[in-house]
């Protein structure tokens, strides 16, 4: 059985990103649910719809993403996580969705491992130009050794 994955975050943030990796897993929609939290809208309800769209994924493992946390979507996913059959990561991303994604077949553990993964391998600093036109520094010991 496939984990579920559950997006809640400030509008429209969790739509978008929904979008955009239905767009490379179009098979995954099903497993993707979202809620978008409008500007002041009550925890209270933000909770209720939140259950509502967790059941609607129709999965017992469910690994829950919000943007950021101690703001009122990850403090709503709080209230939702177990730990046990769902988990919860703050500050989602798209590498981080597009990983989860991928490996949603795995168990709800791993999962976690590789969605935290994409997240932070998902973060760098990209050369401006090209590496074999990147002048070289004197102390540079490595001439096969670009930053990408």
């Amino acid at each position: 059985m496939n984990n579920g994955i559950f997006i809640i975050a400030h509008a429209p943030l969790a739509s978008a990103l929904r979008q955009c990796v239905l767009h490379v897993f179009p098979d995954a929609a099903s497993s993707v649910g979202v809620l978008d939290v409008q500007p002041n809208m009550p925890t209270d309800e933000t909770l209720v719809a939140a259950r509502m769209t967790m059941s609607m994924l129709n999965t017992k493992r469910i690994l829950v993403l919000t943007d950021m946390f101690g703001a009122t979507p990850c403090n709503v996913a709080q209230k939702l996580v177990d730990g046990v059959q769902s988990r919860l990561i703050a500050g989602v991303s798209l590498p981080m969705l597009l990983r989860a994604v991928t490996y949603r077949n795995e168990s709800l553990e791993a999962l976690v491992a590789r969605a935290l993964a994409g997240g932070t391998q998902g973060v760098m600093q990209v050369a401006v130009t090209a590496p074999q036109n990147q002048v070289r520094k004197p102390n540079d010991q490595n001439n096969h050794d670009y930053q990408q």
